[in-house]
């Protein structure tokens, strides 16, 4: 597959860039050091021979020890044997003898007449071609000739740069060579890690692109215990929750869709009929406290959703308070006797707790045992038995709220607490519900850091089982 241009490719770039600027610049520091470092040093070398020279030749000529010829040999050797040009001169700069004369087109009777800035006194070091004596580039070093202490006489020598141009490129060649390699060394590493990870993050990247699709069953193929694959597996992990949520999502919409349209559908088909003239008048009270019951329903259902939204958003709000959990269990029995004497139900609160003062939200935890006893009585028959207990384990108060309906069968136990959940077994004949009630009490619960659970049997009855913490106020 062809990759895109992306990060990893610049990065790569960026860094080969980077190494290349860098080497330019060691080797061209590297080149102007080692240069001067070479023309310092033969500077040096050069005036040591000019003094050893004008010790053991020059001076035995001045002394008139030696003959012109024989000097002229030893120049010539000298050349042959250093590949360095000598420039004889006298104290006041005439020239008397040079090695290998004959190369030189024309010379001058004095130096000082190349220039006459010439500094026969103390001597001088110079790099070019020597005011266009010499064709290529020579280091020129120049010294005065002393004999007991008195200046007799001043030499020059020339070397050319080009001996030093060699020594220097195998010096450079010799440093350069482990940079180089370096580099290739470095190239390598990168190119190996663009398919190490850039080739995972690419089956991420592609993988992503389905999900953003909403394919949430593909995968990554990455499995791998670093970063990346932790990476791998927290989008895959992301992805089922998407896949959840759109799940959600639709039966959400299907449901709350169903929910909305049979209350809606009765009252218009309610009012058409009193239109048209297919009710009666003297029917009218009883079919209007129909369409008044279904109205109430979608107000109910407006609110649970108004409330449940509130908790996805911002979560409930607490007001914390003390108070006796017996009391709440009471007043939710006498506020349900009406609904309990229709089907002649016997609402039992037992009580073996020691201690039933809790520390929670009042109002919202009536309505988590409002509901849960709502849910029992619809789910009881007729003469049945409700039974709330209350009991204490540590720093806890466990409240039960169980009654003696059909039951739930395991495979739907886990969805009682999903929104718009309807279980048709346990619901009997009873079909007002809106299918929000679990899913508030579970996040009222749930808002308290505690837990609710429901423990049912089919043809024997369901109990749901919440705690809370006990107060610490005696």
């Amino acid at each position: 597959m062809k990759m895109k241009s992306n990060f990893f490719d610049k990065l790569i770039v960026g860094i080969v860039f980077l190494l290349i600027v860098v080497f330019l610049i060691v080797a061209s520091y590297t080149t102007y050091a080692t240069k001067k470092t070479l023309v310092q040093e033969k500077q040096d070398n050069l005036a040591n021979e000019a003094q050893l020279l004008s010790q053991q030749t020059i001076s035995a000529y001045i002394l008139g020890n030696m003959e012109p010829d024989y000097l002229q040999l030893r120049l010539d050797e000298f050349e042959d044997a250093l590949k360095t040009k000598v420039w004889y001169c006298d104290e006041i700069g005439r020239i008397i003898a040079v090695s290998y004369p004959n190369n030189y087109k024309k010379l001058p009777n004095n130096i000082q007449q190349i220039d006459k800035n010439i500094n026969l006194k103390d001597g001088f070091t110079m790099t070019g071609n020597f005011y266009k004596t010499f064709d290529g580039t020579m280091i020129s070093v120049g010294i005065p000739i002393l004999v007991d202490g008195e200046r007799k006489g001043f030499m020059v020598l020339h070397t050319s740069l080009s001996e030093l141009d060699n020594i220097q490129k195998d010096i450079l060649e010799i440093m350069y060579m482990p940079f180089v390699v370096m580099i290739l060394a470095v190239v390598l590493v990168l190119i190996y890690m663009a398919g190490t990870i850039l080739r995972p993050i690419s089956k991420i990247s592609a993988t992503a692109k389905e999900y953003a699709k909403g394919n949430f069953d593909a995968t990554t193929g990455v499995n791998r215990k670093d970063e990346i694959g932790e990476l791998s597996d927290s989008l895959e992990y992301m992805a089922g929750e998407l896949s959840k949520l759109d799940v959600y999502r639709k039966n959400f919409i299907a449901n709350i869709s169903h929910d909305f349209r049979s209350p809606l559908t009765s009252i218009k088909g309610y009012l058409l009929a009193m239109i048209d003239g297919t009710i009666p008048p003297e029917k009218y009270n009883r079919y209007l406290g129909v369409v008044l019951n279904e109205a109430n329903r979608l107000t109910k259902l407006t609110e649970g959703l108004l409330e449940l939204n509130d908790f996805d958003t911002k979560g409930p709000i607490l007001k914390m308070t003390d108070f006796d959990i017996v009391d709440v269990i009471r007043l939710t029995r006498n506020t349900v006797e009406v609904l309990c004497d229709k089907k002649n139900i016997d609402f039992r609160i037992n009580c073996p707790a020691e201690n039933t003062m809790v520390c929670a939200d009042r109002m919202k935890i009536g309505q988590v045992i409002y509901n849960l006893v709502d849910n029992a009585i619809k789910f009881s028959p007729q003469n049945g038995k409700i039974i709330a207990t209350v009991t204490n384990k540590n720093d806890k108060v466990f409240v039960s709220i169980k009654d003696e309906g059909a039951g739930i069968s395991k495979e739907k136990q886990n969805k009682v607490f999903d929104r718009f959940y309807k279980a048709d077994v346990s619901r009997g004949k009873d079909k007002q519900g809106t299918g929000l009630g679990l899913a508030i009490t579970k996040e009222i619960i749930k808002a308290h850091g505690e837990n609710i659970d429901l423990i049912s049997t089919e043809g024997v009855g369901s109990e749901f089982i919440f705690s809370l913490p006990l107060s610490t106020k005696e």
